[in-house]
């Protein structure tokens, strides 16, 4: 339907935010065109389904109502950072007394290398957690600490894959994705699903780890710049502002439905009009919502934001949270590629990591709980693998100045707060040298199908019907909702 406003009565301002209907009618012609979605015929047989961002009702109660995922990529050191091993201090310089899985042979040892960085009870649950996270550690008592995660897929591709879309292969559609797909998003002038990448570039695997895979186009993460603007092209041109935009719009709105009424069941075609529609909204309420001028000078401190070395990844939280405040459904904040895959130079390079992120994580679950929106905001932090517990890449006689420790995808840890998850929680363990998970393993099937019911989506209902056949996220049926971890 056309929409007609008169333009007299009406600011720029006020239109775009109350209807803004079709900008990406400018370019839409040419760019469908471009991509071949102007030959495709309509789909042969059945009835055409619609997919869009609308709120959808969960399949039962679910406490959680949006995800801020922190990812870590290239693997934190869980046993120097998030899981105290005192038979591996006593065995350091020694040789290991076990079979190691390594994933690089060719730099390998046996010579265990205990903790580097002394553990400390935190809070009144008393978790214990290294001095390289002094403010996770004041967080303590908000975080289920989950010491069992596993994957077994020991390398970066396959256990970044295993844990962004329940397989150890790409092409598949991302945990954000399920789940917008699944909820929609209660924000229609924000994109569902967020992903704010690293300015040094993006993780391992670059887009798969937002990506749609075969859910429709409409599902895929949004990319918001790690620098200004943050989002480009934003702003129309000077020759279409006012009165003359307001026209064009409502004009190419008619020929956008049109042409997408022509074609049912034309999935891409309708998404790429809902993400131009959507473009249109965005242009009042994500430069409102990517703004923190106006945040407190408390607030910013609060995330780091007043000092060099956690300003970035701060900024970054805080834009997560006003994000899930205004109805964003999934935020990922993602480290830059390898972060933190210390094979070498572990003594300083993984201080430095945990200081980029360290602060700005802890205030990140504060400001959400003062605000009253933890209880229903899951926030996680955590990477795809911890490492081993032997030396890896000595170089002569540089004495540990040069070491690291390889991948480890068979137990290592993250942490999880809010939501519907525990507070103040350990849950599982490695075995007494971290290597392997063997109290409470946490697969990570298991977690997706925890946070699906955390948000009230059953891992066997949540399917999309692909060639015929009913996909899920979660398809192992071994994997079990871990009620232990939830409140």
């Amino acid at each position: 339907m056309c929409v007609t406003l008169p333009a007299s009565s009406l600011s720029r301002r006020e239109w775009l935010h109350r209807s803004a209907y079709g900008i990406g009618g400018i370019a839409l012609a040419s760019l469908l065109q471009r991509e071949g979605l102007l030959a495709n015929p309509a789909l042969a047989g059945g009835q055409p389904q619609h997919f869009d961002l609308t709120p959808k009702p969960a399949h039962g109660f679910g406490q959680a109502k949006a995800m801020i995922s922190m990812f870590m990529q290239g693997g934190p050191s869980h046993i120097d950072m998030f899981e105290p091993k005192p038979e591996l201090m006593k065995l350091d310089g020694k040789d290991f007394p076990g079979e190691v899985k390594y994933d690089d042979a060719a730099g390998a040892s046996r010579e265990v290398m205990g903790p580097q960085w002394k553990f400390r009870p935190r809070g009144e649950s008393g978790i214990e957690m290294s001095d390289l996270v002094p403010h996770m550690g004041s967080i303590a008592d908000e975080m289920t600490l989950i010491r069992s995660m596993h994957t077994g897929v020991n390398n970066h591709g396959q256990s970044i894959y295993a844990l962004m879309n329940g397989q150890i292969v790409g092409g598949r559609p991302t945990l954000g994705s399920w789940i917008t797909y699944g909820l929609g998003s209660d924000n229609q002038d924000l994109p569902a699903y967020v992903a704010l990448t690293d300015p040094r570039g993006l993780p391992v695997l670059g887009v798969d780890n937002f990506s749609n895979g075969w859910l429709p186009s409409v599902y895929q993460g949004t990319v918001v710049r790690s620098k200004e603007p943050r989002i480009l092209n934003l702003d129309p041109p000077m020759s279409l502002k006012g009165e003359a935009q307001t026209r064009y719009l409502n004009f190419v709105q008619r020929l956008n439905r049109e042409h997408a009424d022509a074609r049912p069941g034309e999935t891409d075609l309708e998404a790429r009009i809902q993400s131009f529609e959507l473009a249109a909204r965005m242009q009042t309420a994500a430069k409102e919502a990517l703004d923190i001028s106006g945040e407190s000078e408390a607030t910013k401190k609060l995330y780091g934001i007043d000092k060099p070395a956690t300003e970035e990844f701060g900024k970054r939280c805080l834009i997560a949270r006003r994000l899930v405040e205004r109805g964003v459904r999934f935020v990922s904040i993602f480290t830059g590629n390898q972060t933190w895959d210390h094979h070498s130079s572990i003594l300083t390079s993984l201080p430095k990591a945990c200081e980029q992120v360290d602060q700005p994580a802890a205030a990140l679950v504060l400001d959400l709980k003062q605000r009253g929106l933890l209880d229903s905001t899951i926030v996680h932090w955590g990477g795809e693998m911890g490492r081993l517990p032997v030396i890896q890449n000595r170089a002569g006689a540089s004495g540990r100045a040069t070491v690291g420790r390889d991948h480890n995808t068979y137990g290592f840890s993250m942490w999880v707060a809010g939501g519907g998850f525990k507070a103040g929680h350990v849950h599982g363990a490695t075995d007494e040298f971290g290597h392997h998970a063997v109290e409470k393993v946490v697969n990570h099937y298991d977690y997706h199908a925890t946070l699906l019911h955390l948000f009230g989506l059953d891992a066997k209902k949540l399917s999309y019907k692909r060639n015929g056949t009913e996909q899920v996220l979660v398809e192992n049926p071994a994997a079990r909702v871990v009620s232990e971890l939830l409140a």
